[in-house]
């Protein structure tokens, strides 16, 4: 018996009418689609105010692309978390709110932005009550995922220029109890376990094709494929699409994002195909940044390659080095031409400790800078320029150029001197976009006139959130936006009151 009473085939993404559902095969308070951080986080708050609530999830299992992650958080405000007041750090929300600001640049949304951070620390608390376990404990090195089971780490650019300077820093990345790689995993196995406790339906192996929507672009249901056959599933409050970002659709990246086809490492999982953004696109919901991602190569640990300098294929510098591996990756794909390196002198030089997941290699070593130009074909005098300056200030302990920060300024004079390829062409760089449909807080959907679609809601990387750009980019802005925001579609969908960012 079909489902539609159309003839016409059905093409995924596209909308389907009303009119054309000629049954109900299921229906529910509240439809998730996507039973990642964000899926997970909105089916809990909203089976926990009563709503009924049915998952879709395109894979075999839940987590998506947090269960890949390291599981950090990036929490804060309103005098600190219990590991940050543990440590020593008294973090003030309008620090937070300003710190945010900033790394969402120009098109930060202050909305969200507010809301987040003065609701931190309660999220925080949310999460503990959700059975995520935090170390009291703190790694006060430049790190980017510790090996143990710690918690606290400086997660972004708060203690680098122009952050610095504009705001009181604070390490606000909550990394949850678990050693090793699984913290991500072990993170949205709680999450998932919770909201299945709920009551929370959670359907594996079903793919959401389409948004079912009456003649005012109201949403009422989805259209889902299971077991190769068609359901047409009506949501009673709302559809909440929570299906990540748009990594692994190479077709949407040249459209968009057409320079995070450089990175060799898309973060991801194959659910990352743009879907849900499409679907909401399709019934005329406005988008945000589609061409902004992050791209990175974490090259510290050790924190003694920070004293080093990154230079462009002119022999420049572009970037002070000590900010978050998000930015300068943001900024050495900016340079003109691929050839990047980071320059080492003996006294500081070390092999990169995650070399092996991105490939960082040695590009040449001699006895002299002017050596090691021309063993690099780099213009001798432009490199023989840029270090002369670097080394005359660094003794002084200033970068007026870049603006580094200076305990991790150091003369590069002891011979042998080393660079290390960060070309793109050479190494793995890991991207994703960040870019998405347009939201509320609240996590209604809105449309080109900033009206609010009926019936749509979106969290995570399906939409466009805290994290704005990668050049503002902090570990645990993703997670933290994702994990939060999720909460609030749910809460909204089932009708339950969202704090005010006011």
């Amino acid at each position: 018996m079909p489902l539609l009473t159309t003839a016409a085939p059905l093409l995924p993404t596209q909308p389907v009418s009303l009119r054309d559902v000629e049954y109900w095969d299921d229906t529910s308070d509240a439809i998730v689609m996507g039973f990642g951080a964000a899926g997970a986080c909105a089916a809990i708050e909203a089976a926990s105010a009563g709503a009924s609530v049915t998952v879709f999830e395109v894979a075999s299992a839940g987590g998506g692309a947090a269960a890949l992650s390291a599981g950090d958080i990036y929490m804060g405000g309103n005098g600190g978390t219990p590991i940050q007041q543990q440590a020593g750090f008294r973090d003030d929300t309008d620090a937070m709110v300003n710190y945010l600001l900033l790394a969402g640049g120009d098109h930060a949304d202050s909305e969200k932005v507010r809301l987040y951070a003065r609701q931190s620390t309660a999220h925080f608390a949310w999460l503990v009550a959700q059975g995520v376990s935090y170390k009291n404990s703190y790694i006060a090195e430049k790190t980017v995922e510790p090996a143990g089971d710690d918690c606290l780490i400086w997660s972004g650019s708060e203690a680098a220029w122009p952050f610095s300077e504009e705001t009181k820093p604070c390490p606000r990345g909550h990394l949850p109890q678990w050693s090793g790689p699984g913290r991500g995993r072990y993170l949205m196995n709680l999450l998932c376990e919770r909201a299945i406790a709920l009551g929370a339906a959670v359907l594996y192996n079903s793919r959401v094709l389409a948004l079912i929507i009456d003649d005012q672009n109201a949403v009422h249901g989805v259209v889902v494929r299971r077991d190769n056959t068609l359901h047409c599933v009506r949501a009673r409050r709302g559809v909440i699409l929570c299906a990540g970002g748009f990594i692994m659709n190479t077709d949407m990246l040249k459209q968009y994002a057409p320079q995070l086809l450089r990175a060799k490492a898309p973060l991801g999982t194959s659910g990352d195909d743009g879907a849900a953004i499409r679907m909401g696109m399709n019934i005329g919901a406005a988008t945000l940044n589609m061409h902004e991602g992050l791209v990175t190569l974490p090259f510290y640990p050790p924190a003694s390659l920070l004293k080093g300098i990154l230079i462009d294929e002119r022999g420049q510098r572009f970037i002070n080095e000590d900010c978050y591996h998000g930015r300068t990756g943001h900024y050495i794909f900016q340079q003109p031409g691929a050839r990047i390196f980071l320059l080492a002198d003996n006294a500081i030089f070390a092999r990169p400790k995650f070399s092996a997941m991105m490939s960082i290699e040695i590009a040449a070593v001699a006895e002299s800078w002017r050596e090691l130009a021309q063993e690099l074909k780099l213009p001798s005098g432009a490199l023989l320029e840029t270090i002369t300056n670097y080394n005359e200030h660094a003794a002084r302990g200033s970068d007026p150029q870049f603006h580094k920060a200076p305990e991790w300024l150091q003369p590069l004079v002891e011979p042998p001197f080393a660079a290390l390829d960060c070309s793109s062409d050479a190494c793995r760089y890991s991207a994703f976009t960040l870019g998405g449909l347009a939201t509320l807080p609240s996590g209604e959907v809105l449309n080109e006139q900033r009206q609010i679609i009926p019936g749509l809601f979106a969290a995570g990387r399906t939409t466009c959130g805290l994290p704005r750009w990668g050049g503002g980019y902090s570990s645990g802005l993703s997670l933290g936006d994702a994990t939060f925001f999720g909460r609030m579609a749910g809460l909204r969908a089932a009708g339950a009151a969202v704090p005010s960012p006011h």
